[in-house]
């Protein structure tokens, strides 16, 4: 049974969905971060108290600006160990979710990712994340659940 889904329907779960993708003819790191949209442009309205339109900005570099600036704040990698630099890539609508994606240049080869994941938990306390590692074809997953923000893989 779904309780909240009155004139302001609610979605009884709070999660965001990363996946990371080892590109290695290209020697990069794809990565995309889902989140749903009215939980998400909320959360920035609390972090930046502004006007927050993800869907139809006024303003499309400032919503990048934002969208860039929190999930650096929220989310990084580690590959072997050293922290890496994610590239922004630009954000779309997809479904009921706002669709980010970065980009790491120069991986050569990925052995150990060590991932930090606190994307929206100050936000919802019931908030969670599941990670997609893929590499060389070999698919790995995990689920942080707030306040658990560290996962590391290996390969």
């Amino acid at each position: 049974m779904m309780v909240g889904l009155g004139g302001d329907a609610k979605h009884p779960i709070y999660m965001s969905v990363t996946e990371i993708e080892h590109n290695a003819k290209d020697k990069t790191l794809e990565i995309s971060c889902k989140i749903f949209t009215n939980d998400f442009e909320t959360s920035l309205r609390q972090n930046y108290h502004g006007v927050v339109d993800l869907l139809q900005p006024k303003d499309k570099a400032a919503m990048n600006k934002l969208v860039n600036e929190y999930i650096q704040k929220h989310f990084s990698i580690k590959l072997e160990g050293k922290p890496v630099v994610m590239q922004f890539l630009g954000y779309e609508q997809q479904e009921e979710g706002i669709m980010s994606f970065f980009q790491v240049n120069n991986v050569v080869v990925v052995k150990k990712i060590e991932i930090t994941d606190n994307i929206l938990y100050d936000y919802k306390n019931e908030q969670m994340s599941i990670i997609h590692v893929i590499v060389n074809g070999n698919r790995k997953s995990t689920r942080l659940i707030n306040p658990d923000e560290k996962a590391v893989f290996e390969f």
